[in-house]
Order: structure tokens, then C-alpha cells, then sequence
């Protein structure tokens, strides 16, 4: 490693940008090779069946990152997230190296993945880290509404479609739901991305010459308490947050704002005027990846499984129902209640719960479930994310 210079000898600042410069690159060297022995370890667990993720030894590698980073004067905070960052991508790898050995995946060179919204929106983010991982090659395919993209996966333009189902702000996204319950699709992943909301326009001007702003309705119900402030504003629902950022750059128009992220400000050249303008900062929107066929998971991959269930038509059935969850150790992560379309005053319940229908206590709670139940689907079995 190449030594580094006293910083009391005066450098130029192209000789330090070249220096640091050529750090970058041997980190990048440097992950491109622990990359090459993550896969290597992925090919042993296979073998082995062993298990993916081993919390006791990643809390001491990330101690021991911690220790050094003080040793050398780096923040022991920053290291360690870098380092949990690198160590949740290795398990990410190495979950889809399973998932491709046991569903054939690699036999697509190419995906062609649909979500709602175009360049710069949410849930393209939510696409490129689900797939980044994978050894395809990537296109990501914008679409005007949720129901263009579930069309799209079932009649076969689309390998996958990504669609978002909750907000930890605005709660669950109902469309989805109603899709997933009329459409006979699966749910084959899922993916939580960040949500950062900004206010963004042409160029730097003050707020108070913006008339308008644009977004997503889900965005705006997320800002309310910044945009409660804004009297002189009308605000106006649009398609995307991002397509609402497009519209801004397109009109050309000072008064005009949107609510966006920052990737969307960057990618059309806007301003932000205010940033992570969300009524909660800890906010995430969780999006499902949906196939027409359903996909077989390893038992070494920590696993979610989704239905729709209506509960049968007797007193304490859906209380009865869930305890069988319970009864088998499956732990329930979301119950989701809608109306039955056609049914007046009948709901179906959605449900999620950790657990593999391959093993034989979720398959076994399943049918009991059904015991319990006027009509159920299963949506599917996939790997949880990975966090």
C-alpha cells in the first residue's frame, strides 16, 4: 500500500485529487475481490447447507471494524455502517445465487422489470437495489399506473413488476392490494426503500413565489405538515413524484414546484429549495416484486410468506385462524383488512407471516388456515428482505 505523505509538506490540490484518486480505485479492487470469495462462500453453503446469515459472527467482525477504525482515527459509527452495508450486500448476493440455483434465473440475460412512474421515481430505486445483485443484464421499464404494470407481467412483456404496498407514513397503498387480489400473480420478493422528500423547482427562488406543487398523492398525505404551512400554494396530485419533477424541468416555470427525491432533482437539473420535508424522517415505503409463476425457496433463506384470506362465516374464526400461526411458531408480521369487491360488509384479510410453505409447519398451518376460512390464496413464498 502506498505510503501517504506528511501533511506538512505542501501539495498541490490535483497531486492530493490524483492520491485520492487512486485510493478510490484499490477500494474499489479491494471489493471487487472480497466480491469473488463471497461467491466462492456461497457455493460452500450450498453444499453444505449452511446457513446464510450468522448474526454472532457478523457482531464480531462489525466490533472488530469498530476497534480498528479508532486504532486509525476514522469514526467507529461510520465504519461500522459502511461495513454493515457490505456485509447485508454480501448476504443479498448470496441469497439470489440460491434463488437462481433452485428457479433457474440465470437463463435470462436480459430483465425486463416494470414499476409505476419514470426515471428518477421511488420505485425505480426499489427495482435497481431488488436486481443489483443479479447477474442479468437490467432494463427497467417506467409505467403510467400500477395496473399497466400488473398487465404487463401477465401477459408476458414483463419478467417482473414492482409495485409499493406500505408507507410507514400513509399506511397501505390499497391499489396494490385490489390488484393482487384480482390478478393471478406472485408475489416472488420484496424490497424497503427510504423515502427522502424534497421540494424542488427550476431554479433557486424564493418560496414564497411558488403558486404550485406537484406529486404523487401518497407524497402529499407524507408532507402534510410542511405543506399546511404554505398558504399561498395549491397543491395538485399527480401521477409520480418523480413525472411530477419531469413536468417542473418541461414547463419551464418558476412557480411551479414539486415534491420529488433528490435523485429526481439531480437527474432533471433542479433546485431543492427544502429537503426531507416528510412529517417523519424515519420513512420507508416497503415494494412486493411480482412474477407469473411462483418461486421455490432454499430452507437456509429467511422467508416471508403472503395470503388472502376471508375468515368463514362463524363467530371468532379470524381469531381462530390467526392463533394457528401462533400454534406453529410462524410469526405475523402485517394483517391487512379490504373490502370484498362485490360483497357488501365482507372483508378479505391479507396476510404476511415468517415462514416457508416448504417446511412442513407452514404447510401444516396452511391447511388448518383453510379450516378457518371462506376463500384463501396464496400470493406466495419469498426471501424477506434483506436488513
Amino acid at each position: 500500500m502506498q505510503k501517504i505523505r506528511p501533511m506538512s509538506e505542501k501539495r498541490q490540490l490535483s497531486d492530493i485529487r490524483k492520491e485520492l484518486d487512486r485510493i478510490d480505485h484499490n477500494l474499489l479492487e479491494a471489493l471487487a475481490f472480497r466480491q469473488k470469495l463471497i461467491q466462492e462462500t456461497a457455493h460452500l453453503k450450498r453444499d453444505k447447507q449452511a446457513v446464510l446469515r450468522d448474526p454472532s459472527r457478523e457482531h464480531e467482525i462489525l466490533s472488530r471494524i469498530g476497534r480498528v477504525a479508532q486504532e486509525q482515527g476514522v469514526d467507529k459509527y461510520f465504519a461500522m455502517n459502511l461495513f454493515r452495508q457490505i456485509i447485508d450486500y454480501s448476504v443479498r448476493f448470496q441469497t439470489d445465487f440460491l434463488m437462481d440455483h433452485h428457479n433457474l434465473r440465470d437463463a435470462l440475460s436480459l430483465l425486463r422489470v416494470g414499476y409505476q412512474g419514470t426515471d428518477g421515481a421511488y420505485s425505480q430505486r426499489a427495482v435497481h437495489t431488488h436486481f443489483g445483485s443479479r447477474r442479468n443484464e437490467l432494463l427497467s421499464i417506467g409505467h403510467e399506473t400500477f395496473r399497466d404494470v400488473v398487465e404487463a407481467v401477465d401477459n408476458g412483456s414483463l419478467h417482473y413488476g414492482v409495485l409499493p404496498i406500505e408507507n410507514t407514513t400513509a399506511g397501505s397503498i390499497n391499489d396494490t392490494y385490489d390488484l393482487l387480489h384480482k390478478h393471478d400473480l406472485h408475489i416472488v420478493g420484496e424490497e424497503v426503500v427510504r423515502v427522502q422528500h424534497c421540494l424542488v423547482t427550476l431554479s433557486e427562488v424564493p418560496v414564497s413565489n411558488i403558486r404550485r406543487i406537484y406529486s404523487h398523492p401518497q407524497a402529499i398525505a407524507q408532507c402534510s405538515e410542511y405543506l399546511s404551512k404554505l398558504h399561498h400554494c395549491k397543491v395538485e396530485a399527480y401521477l409520480d413524484t418523480a413525472m411530477a419533477a419531469k413536468k417542473v424541468l418541461e414547463d419551464d416555470d418558476l412557480s411551479q414546484a414539486a415534491i420529488a427525491s433528490r435523485n429526481a432533482a439531480e437527474l432533471y437539473g433542479l433546485h431543492i429549495v427544502s429537503d426531507s420535508i416528510a412529517n417523519q424522517k424515519e420513512n420507508f415505503t416497503r415494494f412486493v416484486v411480482v412474477a407469473k409463476d411462483p418461486v421455490v425457496c432454499d430452507g437456509q433463506i429467511k422467508t416471508k410468506t403472503s395470503v388472502i384470506m376471508s375468515a368463514a362465516h362463524r363467530k371468532g374464526a379470524l381469531a381462530q385462524a390467526l392463533n394457528i400461526l401462533h400454534e406453529y411458531d410462524l410469526n405475523l408480521t402485517k394483517l391487512e383488512s379490504r373490502p370484498s369487491p362485490g360483497n357488501p360488509w365482507e372483508y378479505l384479510f391479507y396476510i404476511d407471516f415468517e415462514g416457508n410453505l416448504a417446511s412442513p409447519a407452514a404447510a401444516e398451518a396452511l391447511e388448518k388456515l383453510r379450516e378457518h376460512s371462506g376463500f384463501i390464496k396464496v400470493l406466495g413464498t419469498y426471501p424477506a428482505r434483506i436488513s
